[in-house]
């Protein structure tokens, strides 16, 4: 991470890197943590999609000082909870964008059968928040998923929201895994719910 100044009063932050360490979301979240630290914020809100969403339920169970709410959209608690998405061609076609756009803005851009290895085996092994996990965040908390999500079973959506105290439950409609895509309308709408009065 390159800290000199981005010539507004805040640092410049150069494209992420990736090592050898193995991918995860605690790690994951460490990062986040660290350019939090670095553009001085104490706490924040955070909206997450997928692993993203993960990544801000770990940050929300492990370093609750640091959250001042978390719109989760789209997360699993545990690979269990993760849907057969081998045939949706809606995610395969995501897949091929993701390959394309790694390329042309990764660091590393010949490096993405490599990066994906590493994102798969972490899919697959990766998250598990139990219910006592679950049952100690404090942040206001909003659990969110699409009703026609590919990716996420629904019954581990509603386990998290069950488990955490106070969430929010919210189902999008007429949408998938890719709602802010689908329907960014409707998607930024309930973000800006969720944000209101959240520093």
């Amino acid at each position: 991470m390159d800290n000199n100044s981005s010539g507004n009063g805040h640092p410049k932050l150069d494209k992420s890197t990736r090592n050898v360490e193995p991918l995860g979301y605690d790690l994951m979240a460490s990062d986040v943590l660290a350019v939090m630290d670095v553009l001085k914020l104490e706490k924040a809100a955070i909206v997450g999609w997928s692993d993203g969403a993960i990544i801000g339920l770990d940050i929300a169970i492990h370093h609750a000082e640091r959250l001042t709410g978390l719109f989760a959209f789209a997360a699993n608690s545990d690979p269990e909870g993760v849907a057969d998405i081998s045939q949706s061609p809606v995610f395969n076609a995501y897949m091929e964008r993701a390959k394309a756009e790694y390329r042309s803005l990764s660091p590393t851009p010949s490096d993405y059968d490599a990066f994906m290895a590493q994102v798969t085996k972490m899919w697959e092994t990766q998250p598990h928040f139990t219910a006592d996990d679950l049952h100690r965040i404090r942040a206001p908390t909003w659990i969110v998923d699409a009703d026609h999500d590919e990716a996420i079973k629904r019954s581990n959506t509603l386990f998290m929201a069950d488990q955490i105290p106070g969430a929010g439950l919210l189902i999008l409609p007429q949408v998938s895994h890719f709602a802010f895509l689908q329907d960014a309308q409707q998607f930024n709408a309930d973000v800006r719910h969720f944000l209101k009065n959240k520093p």
